[in-house]
């Protein structure tokens, strides 16, 4: 499927200037830019949409641990110990 992206003189120089440094083609750099953007703006999404289940879940239940607990129990694994996440409370 062929799809036309219109762009400035500008932004063209810009990667036709990149695609010469990288030895790659203009198509290339410019298909993985809108592949690197779509991945990093459907992780956002993904982000979102984590964090919106969670505080309706926080809204209806009351459940929830401090960032303190989250912190500890985070460092834990950072210092590789194979430990639970903290358990909840209201």
């Amino acid at each position: 499927m062929a799809t036309t992206v219109k762009i400035d003189d500008e932004l063209k120089n810009r990667v036709q200037r990149l695609a010469g440094l990288r030895d790659r083609s203009a198509h290339w750099i410019m298909r993985e830019a809108i592949s690197q953007y779509v991945e990093r703006e459907e992780q956002r999404e993904a982000f979102k949409q984590d964090a919106k289940r969670a505080w309706d879940n926080y809204q209806a239940d009351g459940l929830h641990v401090t960032a303190e607990e989250a912190d500890a129990w985070l460092s834990k694994l950072e210092a590789g110990e194979d430990v639970e996440p903290p358990t909840c409370h209201d």
